[in-house]
Parts: structure tokens; sequence; C-alpha cells
């Protein structure tokens, strides 16, 4: 196998990459000059020998604790759970919560072998449990996919008797979308979360 159709091969197994874009990317790093395709392959290697899960929360990091977790300005009686790390840097760029986060690594799946024993859940609930009292609430912020309202509904059974108030992020209508072009489930979700103006 040529070294074109490996790394073609490599690229097209990252999410989104099908074979004819793995294919433009390496015609492109062959093109480009020699020292982008080097500086690619240096960042590349010093993510997977750097780059970790933090310890407390399973976030991203270069040290033990990601800067979330490091921050004694954060509000660590809220937790927001979210299924996968990428999806705390889209909580954080709005700026509105100042909480911390817990990353499941996932979504429970049973047709796909993913349980809850594959998941960061046992994890949670300890943090929980050894808060003392300290986390009040837990914003659970998975996918709107049946996999992560199963996840939810899991975790709030999970979580509830702990003491802990548990919170679901708001479903409804986009900004700027016109109501004729909005699903059904979507409205009766906006009709269900409908809040005083």
């Amino acid at each position: 196998m040529s070294v074109i159709d490996r790394v073609t091969g490599e690229l097209s197994r990252l999410p989104g990459i099908g074979p004819k874009t793995a294919l433009r990317l390496v015609h492109h790093l062959m093109k480009a000059p020699k020292e982008e395709s080097r500086r690619l392959s240096r960042a590349v290697a010093e993510l997977a020998d750097k780059i970790r899960p933090c310890a407390r929360c399973g976030n991203f990091s270069e040290h033990d604790l990601c800067d979330i977790c490091s921050n004694p300005r954060r509000d660590a009686s809220v937790l927001c759970v979210v299924e996968e790390a990428f999806e705390v840097g889209a909580i954080e760029r709005t700026g509105q919560f100042r909480g911390l986060f817990h990353v499941l690594g996932g979504r429970l799946s049973p047709l796909d072998g993913i349980g809850p024993e594959e998941l960061n859940v046992a994890s949670l609930l300890e943090r929980v449990r050894t808060a003392q009292g300290a986390v009040v609430e837990i914003i659970i912020a998975t996918n709107a996919s049946v996999e992560g309202e199963a996840t939810a509904v899991y975790l709030e059974q999970l979580v509830r008797p702990l003491g802990v108030r548990v919170t679901r992020l708001a479903r409804g209508i986009p900004v700027g979308s016109d109501l004729e072009y909005v699903d059904g489930t979507t409205i009766a979700e906006a009709l269900a979360g409908r809040r005083e103006m």
C-alpha cells in the first residue's frame, strides 16, 4: 500500500471525512510546502502525547485538571453533564454558564453495546456524593436524540435520590426560523417549555 493510500485511509476514518475529501486533503498536503505537512504531523503527535481526560470531569486537558475544573471562580454547585468533550466548548462559547462540567464520553445505546459501564456515570455519582451537598443542581445537556433522551432519563433516576436538583436544557424553536418550517416535535417542546414574558 502506498503512502498516499495509507494517509488517505487514515484521514477517511475521521468523522465527517469521506474517501474523496481525504484524498483532496492528501493532495493539498502534497502540493503545499513540506513544512506545512511537517507542522501538521508534529501537532497531531503532540496531541496524542500530551492531551488526556481531566481527572475530575473528563474534558480534554494537557494537565491532570482542565482549565475549567482548576478555575476557583467557577460555580462548583452546578454541574452540566454533556455527552462529549467538544460540547463543553459549545456551551462555554455562550459565555452564560459559570458552573462546572462532567463529560459522559457518549450516550446510552444498547444496540451499539454502550451501557452505563461504558460511560462516566459512576464517576458522576461519586463526584456528587463526595461533594457532600455542595452540588445543588445538575443540568443534563444530552442531545435530543432517542439515545440522548434515554441517557437523560437514566441519569435523572440515579441523581435525584441524592438530593440534587436535576434540570434539562430547554428545547424549542431556533432563533430566526419560521414556524411553518419547524417540525411538530420541536413546536410541541417549545409549547411545553414556554415561559412568562
